[in-house]
Formats: C-alpha cells, structure tokens, sequence
C-alpha cells in the first residue's frame, strides 16, 4: 500500500530525548516500511527514516523554540493536500488539524487519537466531523468521546530488539518520563521512601512545569537522600536504567491514554508498579507484569512482593502484546478496509 504517515512538528521522528507520539509514529513507519509498503513520512527534517522523507521544517519545532506549530502544521497540510492523490491511506497524528481540508477524503484519512480525551472543547469538534475515521490508543480513552467513526483501538508497540531482558541487579526503583504533577512524581517518592528503597528519576522538565519543578518538587528532593535525579535521558540510556532497576514506578493520577513507559519497561522485562487510572489495567497484567494499586501504602507493599514476578515472562508478554510488528499488523488491516470501503464507494457512484 501506499501510505502517508503525518507527524507532530514540535520533535523529530524519531525525537532524541523525550517525546511519545513521534517515537510511536517512528515504530511503525519503520516497521511497515519492513513489511513492503510505499511509506512517505511527512515530518521535521532531522527526522531519521527508511520511509520517503518530506521535511516540512529543517529541524524538530522545539530546537528552534517554537512551541506554536500551528502555522507549520497548516503548511504541512497543504503539501499534503497537493500530493493526497498519490496515496492509499493518509494517516494522521496532529489531532483535528486536518479535519476541514480533508472531509471530503475522509475514506482515505485514519486519524490516530494519542493525548487525553476529557477536555471540554473535544466533544464540539468530533461533533462536528463524526464521519472522520478514528482510532484510540486504548479503550479507556474512548470514554469521554461522543460516538465517532472509531475504526479500532491499536495499542503501541516498540521493535523487539530495541531493548533486551535486564536483570535488575542494580536493585533500585525507577521513575521515567516527565515532571508533572499528573505523572506521580511526589507519590514515588514517598513510595520509595516507605518501601526502603533507591529511587532513580529520569525525567524532562517542560518550561511549563518548571515552576512545579522549583517549588513543590526541588524542595522534596533536597530532603531526600534515597532519590537520584538524573534529568531527561535518551532511548540508548534507557536499556541499562530501564533493565537494572527491580521495578518501574508508574504512581499516575490523570486519565492516561496509553503509558508508553509501561511497556518500554515490560520489554526489559522489568515489573511496573501503578496506580490504578487510565489505561492502566488495559496495559497491565496485575500479578504477571506488575501490580497495579489504588495507594500509596498498597504500591510501597507491592515493592515487598517484587520477588514473585518472573522477568523472563514480563519480556514474553511484552513481545505478545507490545511490538511494533503486531501494532503495524492491526492498522495495515484497518487501512486495507478503508482502501476497500473507499473503492466500494467510487464504484457505486460511478454505477448512479
């Protein structure tokens, strides 16, 4: 199939350190690439890929320090729109951009939902567009949408050699991704804390957080000798952090669409402790790939029953549920009905 993947602006594809969407765009551009499709990523110019490069920018929105990438995104969508009619499937990950320009394509557009859901200005706009066709990243995060043209729930998947089995000899908890409130920073901690552990923290702080960071975050720290702060680390560091650690703290308190996180721990083979919210249990095997808990006193007792997990088996139920090579499989199969539903309708409209 010819195939056009649409990526955020802000980071390259794939992002050098922090950045969820544009790795998962990353994966399975590759990996579709791997299984014989004309695959054009439309994205930033330092992006790296196999596929057919369109680089709509020189360089990732955010090494530039532009946080508005809606007029790049316009420009985008234009060049996009000019070449729509080279291409089978163009699937979208810029959210509703593309809504207006592409309605009467839209049997031709897949349209990949990878933020939150619960905001009140969303309803309005996949009110006002229901026919688009759209996929989530878990069923969780359907829940606040109104019905929609939903064409599956696809969950992430990351190449299986990216990351191998660790042994967790280093002993340590594990903190990854981001300084926010939403993400547990503070929870972790103090599980660490009640359960006698190391924590290990390596994390990004946005400039929109940097104030959380300074003054109920920074102060924490200092007073806690049990935890290292390492800062934002890159996907060739995450093996040895991810892979050494006895467990992966995942201590959320927002509506998580997915946690990549998760499951970049799941192929280290590492067990996640997390709370119970978003995604979570979708992604979770309680008592198999981790435990996922409702408190903070439940996640600190859960670090005591570390030693009933297997590693090997976490790393096997990753590879069962979490590859690129499955993620690619289930939309080649929903590109492949639009392309059908999509011929279906020309032929009967040529028959009128």
């Amino acid at each position: 199939m010819k195939i056009a993947q649409i990526a955020p602006l802000v980071e390259s594809v794939p992002p050098t350190l922090y950045g969820g969407t544009e790795r998962v765009v990353s994966w399975l551009t590759e990996e579709l690439v791997a299984q014989g499709h004309d695959v054009t990523l439309f994205a930033s110019g330092d992006s790296r890929t196999a596929a057919h490069l369109v680089p709509i920018v020189p360089r990732a929105l955010r090494l530039e320090g532009i946080h508005n990438s809606t007029p790049y995104n316009i420009i985008m969508l234009d060049q996009l729109a000019a070449r729509s009619h080279e291409f089978d499937v163009m699937h979208f990950h810029i959210d509703f951009f593309h809504y207006p320009l592409f309605r009467n394509m839209a049997h031709r557009t897949l349209t990949t939902l990878h933020g939150r859901q619960d905001l009140p200005e969303l309803p309005d706009i996949y009110r006002a567009f229901p026919h688009m066709p759209l996929v989530s990243i878990s069923n969780h995060q359907r829940k606040p949408v109104p019905p929609v043209n939903w064409r599956g729930t696809v969950y992430h998947g990351l190449p299986e050699g990216l990351l191998k089995e660790g042994k967790g000899e280093g002993g340590y908890l594990a903190f990854l991704g981001r300084i926010c409130a939403d993400k547990g920073i503070l929870p972790a901690i103090e599980i660490a804390r009640r359960a006698g552990r190391r924590l290990k923290v390596a994390a990004k702080v946005d400039p929109a957080d940097r104030k959380y960071f300074d003054e109920q975050v920074k102060p924490v720290l200092d007073h806690s000798p049990h935890v290292e702060f390492i800062g934002e680390i890159n996907d060739s560091q995450k093996q040895d952090f991810l892979g050494n650690a006895a467990a992966l703290l995942f201590p959320i308190s927002w509506p998580e669409p997915f946690g990549l996180v998760m499951i970049e721990s799941m192929a280290v083979g590492t067990p996640v402790i997390a709370f119970n919210s978003g995604s979570v249990s979708e992604i979770m095997d309680d008592g198999l790939t981790g435990f996922v808990v409702e408190t903070i006193d439940q996640a600190a007792a859960a670090v005591g029953k570390l030693d009933r997990l297997f590693r090997p088996s976490i790393r096997s139920r990753f590879e069962e549920r979490f590859s690129a090579r499955a993620m690619a499989c289930e939309y080649v199969k929903i590109y492949e009905t639009l392309a059908s539903q999509g011929s279906r309708g020309a032929v009967e409209m040529a028959a009128e």
